[in-house]
C-alpha cells in the first residue's frame, strides 16, 4: 500500500480467525505496528498501537487528522496481531510506502 503523508486514511489488512470452522470476530481489538523496513527485530510492547475490527478486516486510522500515528516519508514494515483466546499471533502483514 502506499498513501501520502498528509494523507489520512485506514490501512486495512484482512484477518479472518475461525472456532470449529466459523469465523469469529475476537474481542480483543486488533494492533498494528509500524516499524521503518530497515529494522530486523519484532516490534516491542511500546511499538503497539491499537486499532478495530471491520469484518473481515483490522485497520487503523493512520495520518495526521485524527490519526492513531502520522507516520514520515519512507518504508515500513506493518506488523499485526491480536489475542484470540490462549493464542496471540504476530504477523508481518506487508510494507506500507508513505510518501
Amino acid at each position: 500500500m502506499e498513501i501520502a503523508a498528509t494523507s489520512t486514511e485506514y490501512v486495512r489488512i484482512t484477518a479472518v480467525s475461525k472456532a470449529a470452522g466459523s469465523t469469529i470476530t475476537p474481542a480483543a481489538p486488533p494492533k498494528f505496528a509500524f516499524l521503518p523496513a530497515s529494522a530486523t527485530d519484532n516490534p516491542v510492547t511500546e511499538d503497539w498501537l491499537t486499532g478495530e475490527w471491520a469484518a473481515p478486516h483490522a485497520r487503523i486510522l493512520v495520518g495526521p487528522d485524527d490519526g492513531v500515528v502520522t507516520l514520515t516519508a519512507g518504508e515500513y514494515r506493518v506488523w499485526l496481531s491480536w489475542s484470540a483466546g490462549t493464542e496471540t499471533p504476530v504477523y508481518r502483514a506487508g510494507t506500507l510506502t508513505v510518501y
